[in-house]
């Protein structure tokens, strides 16, 4: 796919030194750049540690730009238990799979991301289908939680409930967690 030198398509590291220097530079914790969130008209999925161990994470963020959402900021992230147990808080005592969907928000790499569109929450979780994959099997098989989730706690994707929770959850992740995270 490459032209020449400079247009070469892909870049390897040229030494193991090279290489932890680079990944340092884009994946280590001291980021040399800001976020790209908007933190405006925006909601907050999550691509869930099973759907990103399952290698669904390309197919699920292809299928959110072909339903015409903008992607304006995206990050992996390992959560820890009590970072998932805040995040969830709202669902805790509200429903019977709250211990078990904090146990899949730390069970691996998850993806967040910031997704802008016109009326973005209610769009976004229409996109998303119901929570319970069986049920938007039969309801919206279409639905990226119909075609790539497994049960209701790993259900590929987390979308934000509430119109005015959207840019709530983006500042959790791209401002509040980057910030404890550098």
């Amino acid at each position: 796919f490459g032209v020449d030198t400079t247009q070469n398509a892909c870049h390897g590291s040229d030494s193991a030194e090279s290489a932890d220097r680079e990944l340092g530079f884009f994946f280590g914790r001291n980021k040399p750049w800001p976020t790209t969130a908007h933190f405006q008209d925006c909601t907050l999925a999550i691509i869930k540690p099973h759907a990103v161990n399952s290698g669904l994470a390309g197919r699920i963020i292809d299928d959110i730009l072909q339903e015409g959402f903008d992607i304006t900021a995206l990050e992996k992230f390992d959560m820890d238990r009590t970072t998932a147990e805040e995040f969830y808080e709202v669902y805790k005592g509200v429903v019977p799979e709250y211990s078990g969907m904090v146990d899949e928000l730390t069970s691996g790499p998850g993806i967040a991301i910031e997704v802008r569109g016109e009326n973005v929450v209610a769009n976004f979780r229409d996109v998303a289908g119901p929570a319970d994959p069986e049920v938007g099997r039969y309801l919206r098989p279409k639905a990226l939680r119909s075609r790539y989730g497994v049960d209701k706690i790993k259900n590929a994707i987390h979308a934000t409930d509430l119109p005015e929770d959207g840019k709530v959850e983006v500042d959790y992740f791209f401002q509040v967690l980057h910030n404890v995270r550098d």
